[in-house]
């Protein structure tokens, strides 16, 4: 009798979840926001515990659904009509590279690392930090990149332009340490990369945060600056 009503259940709750899913609409589904995620979870757990402990009333579940339902359409309608409502039920924009420049105390903020960001990039099919003008990491954990003019997608207007230069870059510092099997690879040394992070006015390179040569051999550093939160960014 239990394995029945367990059966029976599943083919109870699913389909309520899917008409709930589809009341409360795209949103909910598709930008996930801090608020639609709870949401998310909550629904889970009680769905859950619903199908795998039949001594749980069957009806206490199908009202919390609905509930919890509605309470997420009351929401979402004060995010869209209330803007100081929709500021406090979610986090702001987060700039993280400015002029190709790792602002380390927001990566912190937000408790990024360095690589959660190349990552991100890379996804964008951005290998080089010299090329973003500005990223920002949205309320959503997603990551926005504007990149400079001249390494923008180009256009018809853009036809007369001189051949741009590579946008691959090789990471060969990160959080003060140095990389040599990378400068190995692009046939350059230890003693170089002090000559060149000397003329950036750079002494050691534990000072620096992140650095990564291009295959022409030019070398973009990040410094390790704590108190530099870069541009404010709202929604």
């Amino acid at each position: 009798m239990e394995l029945a009503k367990v059966i029976l259940r599943i083919f109870t709750i699913l389909p309520l979840l899917l008409v709930v899913t589809m009341y409360m609409g795209k949103r909910a589904i598709g930008q996930l926001p801090l608020f639609d995620f709870l949401v998310i979870i909550t629904l889970a757990s009680v769905t859950g515990a619903d199908i795998a402990d039949p001594n749980i009333h069957h009806i206490h579940t199908i009202v919390a659904i609905v509930m919890i339902a509605i309470l997420q359409r009351i929401v979402s309608y004060l995010l869209i009509k209330k803007r100081w409502f929709g500021h406090a039920m979610t986090f702001e924009p987060t700039v993280v590279i400015e002029n190709g420049v790792l602002i380390i105390a927001n990566l912190e903020k937000i408790r990024y690392s360095i690589d959660n960001i190349l990552q991100m990039l890379r996804e964008k099919d951005i290998f080089d930090l010299s090329i973003v003008k500005l990223a920002i990491v949205e309320a959503n954990g997603k990551l926005t990149v504007y990149k400079k003019p001249e390494n923008a997608v180009v256009t018809l207007e853009d036809l007369y332009l001189a051949k741009r230069s590579s946008n691959l870059a090789f990471p060969v510092i990160i959080e003060g340490q140095v990389y040599p099997n990378i400068l190995k690879h692009l046939n350059l040394s230890i003693n170089w990369l002090d000559e060149e992070l000397k003329k950036k006015g750079v002494s050691q390179s534990k000072n620096v945060l992140f650095a990564s040569v291009n295959e022409e051999g030019d070398l973009h550093i990040s410094i390790n600056d704590i108190k530099y939160k870069g541009p404010p960014f709202y929604h």
